[in-house]
């Protein structure tokens, strides 16, 4: 049986979550090793090929700690991927330029152990302002195995080497197999808190567009679900914050999801849904995978980027333009913002196809 080091953001994020499952089940006589935190082990505690080496026990945090000074950090996780035959990074925005970039950097650099096969899989690239930060990590993608963005712009600043792939986003390949998709009057509306999104100063009047949103399809005898995918990131406080501004009248329709164990549940509540109001970039892919209508609220250029990719032609907005945002066209999309993503859905498995040589 081969042994992989998986290499994600495990920080109870939706779609980072969704996309170490997929890997996982793609491939179920193949034993993986993720380093996360320990609950890990009950999301994904009904698989049997994944072993959690949990970062945050005791023992764990207080060895790297002892060795922080000697300059080696996450020790366990590199013994773990000494034992392995190969490395996955596998993850969405795994590459945004920030003010410790270069540690950043050197954290990547260590993930790789020796000449194993090592794949990136699944990520876009940026935003970022420095060349160097650029030109660096090109540096160090020539050396990886395979690499597969999930858009055209990621792909085209890579493209000249021979190991860069493109295909569409891995979780455009849900399987909708055991998911009840039967509809019911009822949306969902994924939401963030801008302002840890590097929106600054855009919260409120975020949190009002939202709160007008839900009270308009409330008028008009839908369910209203706010839905958080990422606590650490703002998700569940901006749940509260929206809720909270909901008139009394129409607090009964309105019912609060969050995201952390319950995979399956959270999917089954977009599968059955009318209709998204997706912040969340996987909010947008999903809403699409169950052939919902859905209309986009862009924080990021990685959304757009899919957007153009895939050729969707709804209505939406971005954070720029949010002020002039009304309701009612938010409802209108309804009837215009489906898209089919059959073809996506089958380029997707392409993500795999090199990785497919070394476990299938």
């Amino acid at each position: 049986m081969k042994k992989v080091m998986v290499y994600a953001y495990t920080t109870f994020n939706l779609g980072d979550d969704l996309f170490i499952k997929v890997l996982c089940e793609r491939y179920p006589n193949t034993k993986f090793y993720l380093y996360a935190p320990k609950e890990y082990k009950t999301l994904f505690k009904e698989k049997n090929n994944v072993t959690i080496v949990p970062r945050d026990s005791f023992m764990i945090r207080g060895i790297n700690f002892a060795l922080k000074a000697f300059k080696t950090k996450a020790f366990f996780r590199r013994l773990a991927a000494q034992s392995c035959d190969m490395g996955v990074y596998i993850g969405g925005s795994l590459f945004i330029q920030g003010e410790k970039w270069r540690e950043a950097l050197q954290n990547v650099r260590n993930m790789r152990v020796g000449n194993k096969p090592f794949f990136l899989l699944g990520a876009n690239f940026g935003p970022f302002q420095d060349r160097d930060f650029y030109l660096e990590y090109k540096e160090l993608f020539k050396d990886y195995t395979d690499i597969c963005f999930r858009e055209k712009y990621s792909y085209d600043q890579f493209n000249d080497l021979p190991n860069v792939r493109m295909a569409s986003d891995i979780l455009f390949q849900m399987r909708r197999e055991g998911i009840n998709q039967e509809k019911n009057n009822h949306i969902v509306m994924s939401v963030i808190k801008p302002s840890r999104k590097n929106l600054a100063n855009y919260d409120e009047v975020y949190y009002k567009k939202m709160k007008d949103i839900a009270v308009y399809f409330i008028e008009r005898g839908y369910e209203v679900t706010l839905m958080s995918f990422c606590e650490l990131e703002g998700d569940k406080e901006a749940v509260e914050t929206i809720v909270d501004r909901i008139p009394d009248q129409y607090v009964t329709m309105v019912n609060k999801h969050f995201y952390k164990w319950n995979i399956e549940e959270t999917l089954e509540i977009i599968a059955k849904s009318s209709f998204g109001v997706a912040t969340r970039f996987h909010a947008m892919i999903l809403g699409w995978v169950y052939n919902k209508p859905v209309f986009p609220i862009v924080y990021s250029d990685k959304m757009t980027n899919v957007m153009n990719d895939v050729g969707f032609k709804g209505n939406y907005t971005d954070f720029s333009s949010i002020d002039s945002l009304k309701a009612e066209d938010v409802f209108k999309s309804m009837e215009t913002n489906v898209i089919d993503v059959s073809n996506q859905a089958i380029n997707a498995e392409k993500h795999f196809e090199v990785l497919d040589n070394y476990l299938s």
